[in-house]
């Protein structure tokens, strides 16, 4: 049925009774009139037109009150026309509530998607007066959704960049600027002629990360030049010239000491980009923490060749994680202390509960170091004194290691040092990371 044949239908609907009701009384009258007289069945006409009326008006009350109530409440009980017009109204109302409710959840979904959006969006009318913002927005800018509605953009932003970008009318490039400390890229989108929208980007991690990206790569190729230079420089001068057997044998040695360099460094580079890139936790199995030291002891003890007195004090306290990961650690912890401890000191390893955790402490009588580098001590390539590193085969990496690692296993690094007196490195893990022996 088409739409002009269903009009039809509802109008015959509506005006059929109407008609009927109206031919019944006038036949009523007319035999009212035959009775008793025309002048009786005139009157009598006027009197039931006036109660058909005030019926018809009670009806109509009753239906406004019905109105005014919420919906949901049962229509009132009228007859004739009025019964069809409330039951009309009636399955209006519903569809209505139908559509209110469909409106409020997609509202509902719509703002809990746009509060999950990791980029911020902001709607402003055409003067830019705030209409509302997500989460993200809020971070972005620093705005207060419910605090700043209605309040004009460019009063609650004040970096000149981002007024003047708001001012100018050209939006088809994005503006980055620095707000709050974060470095932000925003571009306006209008979407009709009442209203636009603001969307934001948070750019500081990925500056960040750019930033160590370019350092690292700075750091690493100069890292690789020092012993490539040397080897190349050799094989230059074995090419070009005769050389006794001595000398051929010490720069022999000296490759390959600066190949071993590389090695080291390549290694250490490769864990480091893998902890970096790890998003998930480390595993949760036992590791036993005493056996480890007693390994890490000792490749120690090998490497300082009996030049140091090491000593290992472990309760049987066992953490939960990733073995690899923590072994790495730990070693870089005692070579670092063997390496920079001159022939004849003490390094003395603990492994005991402090405090709420437990924590490993390597601590030596070596050259330490100065306060204002202890800050810094864990940045990648970052050394004290180059010059040493070079003679202790370092490859600046160790610390940056342990850092991550820490870090993944819920702990830090605790660095305490005084020039000329030696140093301790602390790495304190939570309780929750411990299994004591009574569990």
């Amino acid at each position: 049925m088409n739409p002009y044949q269903r009009a039809s239908r509802k109008g015959s609907t509506f005006w059929v009774p109407a008609f009927l009701w109206f031919a019944l009384l006038c036949l009523v009258v007319l035999a009212l009139g035959a009775s008793f007289g025309y002048v009786i069945g005139l009157i009598c006409f006027v009197l039931s037109l006036v109660v058909l009326l005030f019926l018809q008006m009670w009806s109509l009350y009753r239906i406004e009150q019905w109105l005014d109530r919420a919906a949901g409440t049962p229509r009132p009980k009228t007859w004739g026309l009025w019964a069809h017009a409330a039951t009309r109204l009636e399955d209006i109302r519903r569809e209505d509530e139908r559509s209110r409710v469909d409106m409020a959840e997609w509202l509902a979904r719509f703002r809990q998607a746009m509060s999950l959006l990791p980029d911020g969006v902001v709607i402003v009318d055409s003067v830019m007066h705030l209409e509302w913002c997500n989460p993200a927005a809020e971070r972005h800018l620093g705005l207060d959704r419910t605090r700043d509605e209605g309040r004009l953009l460019t009063n609650l932003i004040r970096a000149p960049e981002f007024v003047d970008y708001m001012l100018s009318g050209r939006f088809e490039q994005p503006l980055p600027f620095v707000h709050h400390r974060r470095k932000i890229q925003l571009q306006l989108i209008s979407f009709d002629d009442r209203r636009q929208i603001l969307v934001t980007h948070d750019l500081t991690q990925t500056e960040k990360l750019d930033t160590l990206r370019r350092d690292f790569i700075a750091n690493a190729s100069h890292e690789l030049r020092t012993p490539l230079t040397v080897i190349n420089g050799f094989l230059e001068h074995a090419l070009s010239s005769e050389m006794d057997q001595k000398t051929r044998q010490r720069q022999l040695n000296l490759m390959v000491e600066q190949g071993h360099r590389m090695q080291r460094l390549v290694a250490d580079m490769l864990t480091l980009t893998r902890l970096e890139s790890l998003v998930q936790q480390p595993s949760t199995e036992t590791v036993k923490i005493v056996p480890m030291l007693d390994h890490i002891l000792q490749q120690a003890q090998a490497l300082s060749d009996g030049k140091h007195l090491i000593t290992l004090d472990a309760q049987e306290i066992d953490l939960k994680g990733n073995r690899d990961e923590l072994e790495s650690a730990f070693t870089n912890l005692l070579t670092n202390a063997v390496r920079y401890t001159p022939d004849g000191g003490a390094i003395r390893i603990s492994w005991k509960l402090l405090g709420d955790g437990a924590a490993l402490t390597v601590v030596d009588d070596g050259i330490g170091i100065a306060v204002e580098h202890l800050s810094r001590l864990t940045e990648r390539f970052y050394r004290v004194d180059k010059t040493r590193s070079r003679v202790t085969q370092g490859t600046g990496l160790g610390l940056a290691i342990v850092k991550h690692v820490l870090l993944r296993h819920r702990g830090h690094l605790a660095i305490t040092s005084e020039p000329g007196k030696g140093s301790c490195f602390s790495a304190i893990f939570e309780r929750a990371q411990l299994i004591l022996p009574e569990e």
